[in-house]
């Protein structure tokens, strides 16, 4: 699998995660065989770019491979200024986090509150993409809720906004982390779109990772969860 001018190891990747996916793990999970993974979510907040918090956050090792940094926010400008920066201290990748179903998160109008307002999505997309030469990919859920999944609307937004990649969590914002992740919806986004899909939900074994690739079609699979006490899960 290719994400813009990069090849990745492996079709099988680590998920963003807050707390988690800080520079000591991802360096374990890369010992481990994952194909990528992800910072954790950085601000566009601009108070707080330069503090220590956020300087470990997306601290990287030359072990770990591509240094791809997720960034999160509401106001296109911020959005393009924020993964300028990044691309100015080392980052290789930019990830979009529309996909973050936490109410401090979408209080912001940020992480997948933003999937209610797919002209906000194209404006920050767009800006992102001008702002930065590295290749920009997207995180996004199914919908807000089971009343309002508009996954393919924002898949056809995000390839025509120049997005190489798209990450799909396979829930809607009001499901969290509850019932079981929606992978014909997945399904239906790699039928639409012809950049790489990454599909994500519920893969906790290599025999899931591999039915999941087989049912939705899609490029890679992304391991969120199920990676945490498991890193050798990558292997």
């Amino acid at each position: 699998m290719r994400i813009g001018q990069f090849q990745l190891k492996n079709r099988v990747l680590l998920a963003p995660m807050a707390g988690i996916t800080d520079q000591p793990f991802r360096r374990l999970c890369a010992r481990y065989h994952v194909g990528m993974s992800y910072s954790e979510m950085m601000s566009a907040n601009r108070d707080v770019w330069h503090t220590e918090k956020s300087r470990l956050r997306v601290a990287h090792h030359a072990e770990i491979g591509i240094n791809a940094v997720q960034i999160a926010g509401s106001d296109p400008l911020e959005m393009a200024q924020a993964a300028a920066l990044n691309v100015e201290y080392g980052a290789k990748l930019i990830d979009i986090n529309m996909g973050c179903p936490a109410k401090k998160v979408n209080r912001k109008m940020a992480g997948s509150a933003l999937m209610q307002h797919p002209g906000l999505v194209e404006k920050i997309l767009r800006e992102v993409t001008a702002a930065v030469e590295v290749p920009v990919t997207l995180k996004i859920r199914t919908g807000w809720d089971k009343a309002h999944r508009n996954c393919v609307e924002i898949a056809k937004i995000a390839e025509q906004s120049g997005i190489q990649a798209l990450t799909v969590h396979g829930r809607t914002r009001s499901c969290l982390y509850q019932g079981e992740a929606e992978y014909d919806n997945i399904c239906q986004v790699k039928q639409q779109i012809s950049i790489p899909v990454i599909a994500n939900g519920d893969i906790t074994s290599a025999e899931k990772a591999r039915y999941v690739l087989d049912y939705t079609g899609a490029d890679a699979v992304m391991i969120g969860r199920g990676a945490l006490g498991q890193p050798w899960l990558f292997r």
